[in-house]
C-alpha cells in the first residue's frame, strides 16, 4: 500500500464514522485503562524513543523494528491511525517510524482529547485491559515513506558544502537563539536554519491546522516549496510534527533529522550559529 502527502492525518470524527485502521494509544497506561477507543492496542511511545537512540534500536535496525511493530499486530498491509494526549509530538513521533518503515500511518488530529468526544457520542470506548494483539509477520523497509530520514553526518557534510536542504527548526524561539540549551552543552542553531516553532503548527483546538494554513506559516518562515526541507527539535518529537505539516501543507521533499539538535550539539564537528 502506497501512501500520499495528503492522507496522513484522521480528524476524530473520520474514527468514529469506523474509518478502516487499527488504533494506536499512546497514553499512559493508567490512562489507556481508564478509557479508550474500542480496539484499540496500547503502545509504550517512550520505550521506542528511547531505543531509537541507542545502537540497537536505531533507525537502522530493521531487526529490532520489525519485531517491535509487529508485537502490535502490525504487519504492513493496512492503515494505522495513531493518537497520543493532545501534544501531538508523540503522535508525530510514532507516525515518523511507522513511516519510515513502510507502514500506511497516520495521525489523529487533536489527539485524545478531541477523539474522546465524539467516542463517547458513537458509544466506542471502553475500559480495562483487552486481549494483547496477535504478533504479526513485519517486513520493514527503511526508506520507503513520505517523509525521509535524516543523518547527522550527511546533513553537516551538506551544509558545509552548501548544497544543503533548507532547514526548520521547530524548538522554541529561546532554544534556536540558544539561550535555552535544555541538556545540551551546546546552544544556538544549525548554520542556516529558520525557525517555526511546532506550537505554531496547532490551532486553539489543539489540532494540526488546515493544509491551506500550514502552506502560509511555512512559506511566510522563508521555505521555498521547490526546494527540500528538512525539519529538526531537540529529540524528535517535535521535528516529527513539523515534517508532517510540511507534507501536509504540499511541500514534496521533506526530510526529518530524527535524532536532532541533542544528537548535533553532541558533535564538537558540527558548527553552531547564534
Amino acid at each position: 500500500m502506497t501512501q500520499s502527502s495528503r492522507n496522513l492525518v484522521l480528524e476524530p470524527e473520520q474514527i468514529a464514522a469506523g474509518v478502516d485502521a487499527l488504533l494506536l494509544d499512546l497514553r499512559s497506561e493508567a490512562d489507556f485503562l481508564a478509557q479508550h477507543a474500542r480496539g484499540a492496542v496500547r503502545l509504550s511511545i517512550d520505550v521506542w524513543e528511547k531505543a531509537a537512540k541507542t545502537p540497537g534500536g536505531a533507525l537502522s535496525q530493521t531487526t529490532f523494528w520489525a519485531e517491535a511493530i509487529g508485537r502490535l499486530g502490525v504487519d504492513g498491509s493496512t492503515q494505522v491511525a495513531v493518537y497520543d494526549d493532545g501534544r501531538m509530538t508523540e503522535a508525530a513521533r510514532a507516525w515518523f517510524i511507522l513511516q519510515h518503515f513502510g507502514v500506511p500511518a497516520t495521525v489523529v488530529n487533536g489527539g485524545w482529547p478531541a477523539l474522546l468526544t465524539v467516542l463517547k457520542e458513537a458509544g466506542a470506548t471502553e475500559q480495562g485491559a483487552p486481549p494483547p494483539p496477535r504478533r504479526a509477520v513485519f517486513t520493514p523497509r527503511p526508506g520507503s515513506g513520505v517523509v525521509a530520514l535524516v543523518e547527522r553526518v550527511s546533513l553537516r557534510d551538506a551544509l558545509a558544502r552548501g548544497t544543503g536542504p533548507q532547514v526548520l527548526d521547530a524548538r522554541t524561539a529561546a532554544e534556536y537563539r540558544g539561550e535555552d540549551l535544555r541538556a545540551n552543552r551546546r546552544g544556538g542553531n544549525l548554520p542556516g536554519a529558520r525557525h517555526l516553532a511546532h506550537a505554531a503548527l496547532l490551532g486553539l483546538d489543539g489540532r494540526l491546522r488546515a493544509p491551506e494554513d500550514l502552506r502560509g506559516l511555512i512559506d511566510q518562515a522563508g521555505f521555498n516549496p521547490g526546494e527540500r526541507v528538512v525539519t529538526h527539535c531537540d529529540g524528535g518529537g517535535r521535528a516529527a510534527l513539523a515534517a508532517l505539516a510540511a507534507a501536509q501543507a504540499g511541500y514534496s521533499d521533506v526530510g526529518a533529522y530524527y535524532l536532532s539538535f541533542a544528537d548535533w550539539a553532541a558533535d564538537e564537528a558540527c558548527s553552531l550559529e547564534r
